[in-house]
């Protein structure tokens, strides 16, 4: 069952999201077991946990992912180690990104007021723990650095780099460089940062 809350509070002990969950947090550890060169086996996981692979993309591992329907990673993609991945709703992520290590995407949320946190009232009179959860976007050919956050409801444009570190509470535009935390903008990618400026570092390689 694909979640499509709309931002609406929902109870994380749903039945369905129970198992669901259960299921993704025993093939995280199956995947996490495996040998990196156990490439077939690796797939077939990430496969029964994933909304959509595509093609070449790498996960390292370990990985945890909390639900795994609800996330979509683009062909080609790297992601490094300890990748984490609370998906209580939509995460998509785009095609030729790259992950540093520890990178973790979260989109539920919980009421800031303590006693809101234990418990709230549903339409049947039940009182149970609510949460609710904005979708996380990243598009096409972004580089997030190690230990990057990213937070409910953000969209990373294409093309972005995220510095390490950095902690991701607002959206960012296509073709940025933003850091810090809170993640601001730095500036906008141009062609001074290419490597054709840094011979030092370029070599005998050439930029295609």
């Amino acid at each position: 069952m694909l979640e499509n809350n709309n931002g609406l509070l929902f109870s994380p002990a749903e039945p369905w999201r129970k198992e669901r969950k259960r299921i993704t947090h025993n093939l995280n550890l199956d995947y996490n077991r495996l040998h990196e060169d156990e490439t077939e086996a690796r797939e077939a996981i990430l496969r029964s946990i994933l909304g959509e692979l595509n093609e070449g993309v790498f996960l390292q591992g370990p990985i945890t992912f909390h639900y795994g329907i609800h996330t979509r990673i683009g062909r080609g993609t790297f992601i490094n180690f300890n990748f984490t991945c609370q998906d209580d709703t939509q995460v998509t992520i785009g095609e030729h990104c790259d992950f540093g290590p520890n990178v973790t995407i979260v989109t539920p949320l919980h009421p800031m007021l303590a006693d809101e946190r234990r418990a709230i009232r549903v339409p049947d009179g039940r009182e149970l723990r609510l949460c609710w959860a904005l979708p996380v976007t990243i598009g096409n050919n972004c580089w997030l650095g190690a230990n990057v956050v990213v937070c409910p409801g953000v969209t990373i444009g294409d093309n972005c780099v995220i510095g390490a570190g950095s902690v991701v509470t607002r959206s960012v535009p296509a073709n940025s460089f933003a850091a810090g935390n809170p993640c601001r903008v730095v500036r906008t990618l141009t062609d001074a940062d290419s490597l054709r400026r840094r011979p030092e570092i370029l070599g005998d390689c050439e930029i295609l």
